[in-house]
């Protein structure tokens, strides 16, 4: 009975905080978005490189992935364009402390444009569909976010930064192929959390199916 009365308290929680950010002046709105651009900026220093590639395994996707579930449509979006932003200006937020536009000509570049597309995307879906929030939906928006959004501008511009010295099948045996096993573990792990976090009711005229 106890257990039960938590678990509403709970549920009644992120219900009022999911609605609360729904309808927030766009001032809170602004500054919740740079926070998660703060966030980004941080889980972008715990990096791994594998041998072999010039692209790390990171932490700043967790911070991407949960600014579009947590700040919803747009506004996921706007706080990794303000994450790029505030990068290109100079502020050493990039992955090694880096900063300033060259650092997007990298071979990590076009993942970066890929955190915008999917912080973008999965704010829209989450936002709009009430079916997207259990797990099996919020996995798959993992999936597809990870692997299309992300990966396929990451690579793009990573064969662009070798010039067309070596082929795409390379690239992806060097970026995609070690990358698979860490990438569906951070989607599992990201679709568990989001699942716990977002209400499964509406809080903003949201559709049912989610399609």
């Amino acid at each position: 009975m106890e257990i039960n009365l938590y678990f509403n308290k709970y549920k009644n929680a992120r219900y009022n905080f999911f609605k609360w950010r729904y309808e927030l002046e766009f001032v809170y709105k602004i500054l919740l978005a740079l926070s998660f651009a703060c966030l980004t900026g941080l889980l972008a220093q715990v990096r791994l490189y594998l041998p072999g590639t010039p692209v790390p395994i990171t932490g700043q996707v967790f911070g991407v992935l949960f600014a579009g579930v947590i700040l919803g449509k747009y506004w996921g979006g706007i706080s990794q364009c303000l994450y790029v932003g505030i990068g290109i200006i100079g502020i050493p937020w990039f992955a090694g402390l880096n900063s300033g536009i060259a650092y997007l000509g990298g071979p990590t570049g076009g993942y970066i444009v890929g955190f915008i597309l999917a912080a973008f995307f999965i704010g829209h879906i989450v936002d709009r569909y009430k079916k997207s929030r259990n797990f099996v939906g919020m996995l798959m928006l993992m999936f597809f976010t990870t692997f299309v959004l992300i990966y396929i501008p990451g690579l793009i511009q990573l064969y662009l930064w070798f010039g067309g010295t070596i082929s795409m099948i390379e690239i992806i045996s060097m970026a995609f192929i070690p990358f698979i096993g860490a990438d569906i573990i951070k989607s599992v792990i990201a679709a568990s959390i989001a699942n716990s976090i977002m209400p499964k009711r509406e809080f903003g005229g949201e559709a049912k199916k989610f399609i």
